[in-house]
């Protein structure tokens, strides 16, 4: 995995991860060995035990939601099930496969299909469901 955000994003200051680590499970982590949709072995299911010493690309990554004021507390990660995060023009949508259908739901198909045609500089929606690729339409 390269880069998983804009790393230029600040952070909101009333947004944390709280109890959510998807972002432990859903991606693949070079770094740390760890193919996507399988729990880093550093996840402790409310953190991470090497915290202090987690890859450069852990210390960077910051989702969509705990960047983009616009997008509400269903949006957030452990509520919709969804990690989201933007690699140039393309937005990344994660789904947590214990969820396949979270982003067929309301309010997110209807979101991500808006996306997908604004097409704001060639942007374009892919959603990862574990094996499973879809392009937004």
């Amino acid at each position: 995995m390269t880069a998983l955000s804009d790393f230029n994003a600040t952070p909101l200051a009333e947004r944390a991860c709280g109890t959510c680590t998807l972002c432990c499970r859903l991606p693949d982590i070079d770094a740390l060995e760890k193919p996507a949709n399988a729990w880093c072995r550093h996840c402790t299911g409310a953190g991470c035990r090497i915290y202090e010493d987690r890859p450069q690309l852990c210390r960077d990554f910051l989702c969509l939601w705990r960047t983009d004021e616009k997008l509400g507390e269903a949006w957030d990660p452990a509520r919709s099930h969804m990690m989201i995060y933007r690699q140039g023009p393309q937005v990344t949508v994660l789904v947590d496969p214990d969820h396949p259908d979270a982003w067929k739901r309301a309010p997110y198909a209807a979101v991500l299909q808006g996306w997908a045609r604004e097409g704001e500089g060639g942007q374009y929606v892919i959603v990862f469901v574990g094996d499973a690729v879809f392009k937004v339409d």
